[in-house]
Formats: C-alpha cells, structure tokens, sequence
C-alpha cells in the first residue's frame, strides 16, 4: 500500500507507529514511546498510546492523541475521510498545522485536485 492520508494529511504508512502497529512489532512500539516522551516532553506517552491503525482506520487501536486530535475531530463532524475532501479547507482549524507540515499540505493539495 503506497499511502492512507489521515485526516490532517499525513500519511499513515510513513509513519513509524502505525508500521510497527501493523508489524505486531512490540519492542518498535516500545523504543518510539521511549523516544517520543523524551521529543515532545510528555512522560506518559506508552507503547500503547503509540500504537496505531490509522485515524481513519474503521477499528482501533488508534494513538493516544487521536481522542483530542481537533482536526480529526472536525473531519469526522463532517463526514470526510480527510481534511482535503471538505467544503471549508483550509480553515482556521487545519492552518497552523500545515504550516508545521508542510508534507500534509502537500497530500491535502493533490488529493483535492484528483477529486475535481
């Protein structure tokens, strides 16, 4: 599989969590928990709250941050399976986002330009 663009426009199958989930890969999961408390100061990050299918994944597990990840939960309020599909992108939600990741941008675009 080349891509799952996840609401915000990452990539999903880029992303060394949700390959480790898919792995079944316990110790990988471990290592990015241990490395990703240290990276973004956040001493409860676990093995589990990285575990991840993919935000749009229809059964979990999903990480952590997707219960409080706005940018899902605004996709989802709109029914599109990314933020790229919506009738208001970008909006002010989505913006600062972007600009700290410019790849998702980037995903966001061309996925809009396939759908006209």
């Amino acid at each position: 599989m080349d891509e799952i663009i996840a609401c915000c426009g990452l990539n999903c199958v880029k992303c060394e969590a949700y390959l480790a989930t898919q792995a079944k890969d316990q110790a990988a999961l471990d290592e990015i928990a241990a490395r990703w408390r240290a990276e973004y100061n956040a001493p409860d990050i676990t093995a589990a709250a990285v575990a991840c299918n993919g935000c749009i994944a229809s059964e979990g597990p999903w990480c952590g941050h997707c219960a409080e990840c706005e940018i899902r939960a605004c996709a989802n309020q709109h029914g599109v399976a990314n933020c790229g599909a919506c009738t208001e992108y970008p909006c002010e939600i989505l913006n600062g986002f972007l600009e700290m990741v410019p790849v998702a941008r980037e995903n966001l675009e061309r996925l809009r330009s396939n759908q006209k």
